[in-house]
């Protein structure tokens, strides 16, 4: 199949590299030193199976490609709007466009039936731009239990976890889901398909927006946040809410919740994604992770006082990062 990866960071990078490794026709979309450094010297992904390094058309825009067969939109949450129109060249009559994306995705309530049906999530979406410029039709979801870090510039690092949950928005069994499931099954990672991929969104989403967060606000990795009493008190307290939230829009949750933090412990002392982008200096994405569960849970009635607490927490320490990094003078 031919796949693009649009965001060749991490998780986009670790992916691109174990289909490319697989056979498939990958390019990337990055940008910056890590282009450059793809372009110059490839692609290389350290891990539990090796290292490998891989050649592959790399651009800053998705222009410089064709129609693909499917695109792994692979960004952070505050980089999704501007990217989606530019995502035109790549579409073609049947492409897929699959989002392996933290926290609640911005089509969270399109194709879902009930009574929210194709609204937008405000905090992600105020004007409704991000629905009207890419078709829901062309849209799969992507749950995504892994950790991966770019360690330099074209040199990214999968430190943990090999899962991805795939589904269609509206719980088809598709044949281009089918598809897409046994590319990345043949690319060495255990991939499923789901026929209620929001349940799976939220399975992930109750850690993420615990462990994200406090793991930002102290600095500490995930095993670090286990081996703490106090940290996982506070853990537990916003799983809670996050659960509450989920049920009330119908979501099934499976798992209990220490069922869930055993999940992350599977992940042992990864670097957290949040933590990750503050060290770096990168905007957080704490309106996808924290915000929209926040907003979920006003909409249903659920009062989430916790959530809102560390919300405003780690925006704040987000904020003071970027002022004590921009530039003076």
């Amino acid at each position: 199949m031919k796949f693009c990866i649009v965001g060749a960071g991490s998780i986009g990078g670790m992916l691109g590299a174990k289909l490319a490794a697989a056979g498939h026709a990958v390019c990337l979309v990055a940008r910056g030193p890590h282009l450059a450094a793809i372009r110059a010297n490839g692609l290389t992904l350290k891990g539990p199976d090796g290292e490998g390094t891989h050649r592959l058309a790399a651009a800053e825009y998705p222009g410089e490609f064709g129609p693909q067969d499917a695109v792994v939109l692979a960004l952070k949450a505050y980089s999704i709007g501007p990217m989606l129109p530019r995502l035109a060249p790549l579409l073609g009559a049947d492409t897929a466009v699959m989002t392996a994306i933290n926290g609640i995705p911005w089509w969270y309530f399109c194709r879902a039936g009930g009574r929210y049906d194709g609204s937008a999530v405000e905090c992600l979406d105020p004007d409704g731009g991000m629905l009207r410029a890419l078709d829901p039709q062309r849209l799969i979801g992507c749950v995504v239990h892994a950790s991966a870090e770019a360690i330099a510039p074209g040199v990214v690092h999968h430190t943990g976890g090999r899962d991805l949950i795939i589904g269609e928005l509206d719980g088809g069994l598709t044949p281009r889901l089918q598809a897409i499931v046994a590319a990345f099954e043949g690319a060495g990672l255990r991939a499923q398909a789901s026929r209620r991929i929001r349940d799976d969104i939220w399975t992930k989403l109750i850690g993420n927006t615990s462990y994200n967060p406090v793991a930002a606000l102290t600095g500490a990795l995930m095993g670090e946040i286990n081996a703490n009493p106090g940290l996982i008190a506070l853990i537990r307290r916003l799983m809670a809410e996050a659960m509450q939230v989920a049920a009330a829009h119908g979501a099934r949750i499976t798992v209990t919740l220490e069922e869930r933090l055993a999940i992350a412990r599977k992940l042992g002392n990864a670097k957290i994604s949040m933590l990750q982008d503050l060290e770096k200096g990168r905007p957080l994405e704490v309106d996808a992770i924290v915000s929209a569960v926040g907003e979920l849970g006003c909409k249903a009635g659920v009062p989430t006082p916790t959530i809102d607490w560390v919300e405003a927490l780690v925006r704040a320490r987000g904020e003071h990062r970027a002022r004590a990094a921009a530039p003076t003078g």
